[in-house]
């Protein structure tokens, strides 16, 4: 039986039943998200996942954006070139004290100043960040919903642009009671952002009484893999100060744009703004787990231009820390700008090559994707294969994959799209040759599909 259906029912009697113990209405509500498609499609991995050896014919994670195909870069620097960064500290015994029995939450200064300044780097230099203002936390999904407890209440709204990452159902609703309000956007402009989606979603919030705080983007895109036009940043945050709201923009996958060239962050349109009173609406999340390839260290940042969002940020990222053993083995690395400027190089090439194998494989198997240029996946359309152009319909081929080809990909109704039949498959979690296998699979499906 069910927690839900225990508490319902306990409700139900009328307290004849005295030792049922009530959990929150947080705790037992369904704003998780858990029963999205996305989350099943890594339940279906978890029970029957392939190996190239083991279990040839099992399911290959393609849901999962994790970056492991420069994996071998941090391992050859933290166990060959500078074994004490993997170790307590460069000072033996001193080192494991410190560690052990400190730990400030404002984060230790040196890893602040070595994220800071790999945060300018895989910017290409173009925006500075100041060390003062990092907040650590653990992950960027504590970071995202952080931000959210300070800059929202319960009741209130974050427009958020669709597709959207999954995973923002949880992080920035479940346990604060905000809202999501879903800008809409689609494939007539490449997914692209429009002041009409803008104000159209405002107004939705506002027709249904609910108070709109901010706007939240990820640029790069997840889903879609393609970053956000700078004139596209800018009418954004013009929007934010029309409507006195702020701008989020989780920038997570900013060192995975293929071409750095091709990225603006948003910090560097802050930089060419003098007022103050429109800078302090904009922040900024970052993590460690895409572009280095680290989700299981769960470094993640807060980067405000607002004082008092700084400042209550740190407090509560008491709840969220960052080891001090992961901060000092971090702040070594991320100093060695010789070994940052050689990972990031050579990442974008094997993430980019990754990029072309995936496309150019679908492409010959006669599937399109929406043209990308960053992160780690590919917005892959397959409204041509559906019976129905339906979100059930949509869940019907996605079924199909799952259990047949068993190749775990998100439907693009897990990403709350605005248009049926678009799945993002993931290409930067297994070996190139595990990759072609999975391009096997999709190309003997659509064998069949064309002979019937």
């Amino acid at each position: 039986m069910g927690l839900p259906l225990m508490m319902e029912r306990s409700s139900n009697n009328n307290n004849n039943n005295n030792n049922v113990v009530e959990l929150s209405r947080v705790a037992v509500s369904d704003t998780h998200g858990e029963d999205s498609p996305y989350f099943a499609g890594w339940k279906a991995y978890d029970e029957n996942p392939y190996d190239e050896s083991h279990n040839p014919s099992g399911v290959i994670q393609m849901g999962l954006a994790e970056n492991q195909v420069s994996f071998d870069l941090l391992e050859t620097y933290l166990e060959k070139k500078n074994p004490e960064g993997s170790m307590w500290g460069s000072k033996g015994a001193p080192g494991f004290r410190e560690n052990a029995l400190f730990q400030d939450y404002h984060g230790l200064k040196t890893f602040r100043q070595a994220m800071a300044s790999f945060m300018e780097q895989i910017r290409g230099g173009k925006a500075r960040f100041d060390p003062d203002r990092i907040v650590l936390t653990a992950g960027a999904t504590a970071a995202n919903e952080l931000l959210t407890f300070i800059l929202a209440d319960p009741n209130d709204a974050l427009l958020v642009p669709t597709p959207y990452y999954p995973g923002f159902d949880r992080d920035l609703r479940w346990r604060t009671g905000v809202k999501i309000v879903p800008i809409h956007c689609d494939s007539s402009n490449h997914f692209q952002i429009t002041p009409e989606a803008l104000e159209s979603a405002y107004q939705t919030a506002r027709d249904a009484n609910i108070r709109v705080r901010g706007v939240l983007i990820t640029n790069p895109s997840n889903p879609l893999g393609a970053t956000v036009q700078k004139k596209v940043l800018e009418d954004l945050l013009d929007f934010c100060v029309r409507k006195n709201i702020h701008l989020v923009s989780d920038e997570i996958y900013s060192g995975s744009v293929f071409h750095a060239s091709e990225f603006t962050s948003v910090a560097e349109i802050v930089e060419s703004i003098d007022d103050v009173s429109v800078k302090e609406r904009v922040h900024i999340v970052y993590s460690l787990s895409k572009d280095l390839g680290l989700p299981g260290f769960r470094v993640g940042t807060i980067y405000s231009y607002n004082d008092n969002v700084v400042r209550t940020a740190r407090r509560m990222s008491s709840f969220t820390l960052v080891s001090s053993q992961t901060q000092h083995m971090l702040a070594s690395m991320l100093s060695d700008e010789e070994f940052t400027e050689k990972y990031i190089r050579i990442n974008r090439e094997r993430l980019r090559r990754r990029y072309e194998i995936i496309v150019e494989g679908l492409k010959k198997a006669g599937i399109e994707c929406l043209k990308g240029n960053a992160g780690l996946f590919c917005w892959m359309n397959l409204g041509f294969l559906l019976e129905k152009k339906t979100k059930d319909g949509e869940l019907q081929l996605w079924d199909v994959i799952l259990k047949e080809l068993k190749l775990n990909i998100s439907p693009g109704s897990s990403c709350h799209c605005s248009e049926v039949g678009w799945f993002r498959v993931c290409f930067a979690n297994m070996s190139e040759n595990t990759l072609e296998i999975a391009l096997k699979r999709i190309h003997k499906f659509m064998d069949r599909r064309r002979r019937f």
